[in-house]
């Protein structure tokens, strides 16, 4: 039986409570891959729309947003994350999830799939995570580009203030956003994202406010 990351539900005690806050998430349970390499084909499970529903009823406070890389299994969970949040009074009826291209690859990071994808398949998602985090990868953004985009990205869609805005993403851009902020130059398979792992980021002036896995961290962005 699938389940949350044990240390991501330890951050709701640290979320400041008048702040808008940003929850970016990887997507819930999908189907296996066959080959090792998950494509955007592969559906969530239904144990892994289950598990967003879950989730979206415990969510700490309310949900103004909801936001999704067009990846179907993304999708999907966020619909399951709002219909839970609906369900108990956390989300209004009149939202809708909005399709965002720069929660998925190419979008984010990746800018020439064509020079960037024979490395990944060569490297795996670990190691071509840590290749980019040695900066000068053709085609990818460097690292603290990709943060400089995506804190943008989550300026732009602000919710209001002790409101919740949830984004739902892959796991190679979840990666490479938290190992970026902690200025980490590289990461382990102990450090991937679960399904359904979340980072809760809120801004205060410059300053990026991130929670992950229980631990609390800043830096100006």
């Amino acid at each position: 039986m699938a389940r949350l990351h044990p240390r991501l539900q330890d951050a709701l005690p640290l979320l400041p409570t008048d702040r808008p806050v940003h929850l970016l998430t990887r997507h819930s349970v999908r189907e296996l891959a066959k080959n090792g390499f998950a494509d955007y084909r592969l559906p969530l499970t239904p144990e892994g729309v289950a598990m967003a529903r879950d989730w979206g009823r415990q969510l700490p406070r309310p949900i103004s947003a909801f936001h999704s890389s067009p990846v179907g299994r993304c999708v999907d969970t966020a619909l399951a994350m709002y219909e839970g949040g609906r369900e108990c009074g956390l989300a209004g009826h009149d939202l809708e999830v909005r399709h965002e291209t720069v929660l998925v690859e190419p979008g984010c990071y990746v800018e020439d799939i064509i020079r960037v994808g024979p490395l990944f398949f060569e490297l795996g998602a670990v190691g071509f995570i840590n290749r980019h985090l040695q900066g000068d990868l053709a085609g990818v953004l460097a690292p603290q580009e990709g943060l400089q985009k995506l804190g943008q990205y989550l300026r732009e869609r602000e919710p209001g203030g002790g409101e919740l805005a949830v984004h739902v993403t892959h796991d190679t851009i979840l990666a490479a956003f938290m190992a970026g902020l902690a200025g980490r130059e590289q990461i382990t398979d102990a450090d991937w994202p679960w399904m359904m792992e979340g980072a809760w980021l809120w801004f205060e002036g410059e300053q990026l406010h991130w929670v992950w896995r229980g631990e609390p961290g800043k830096r100006r962005l």
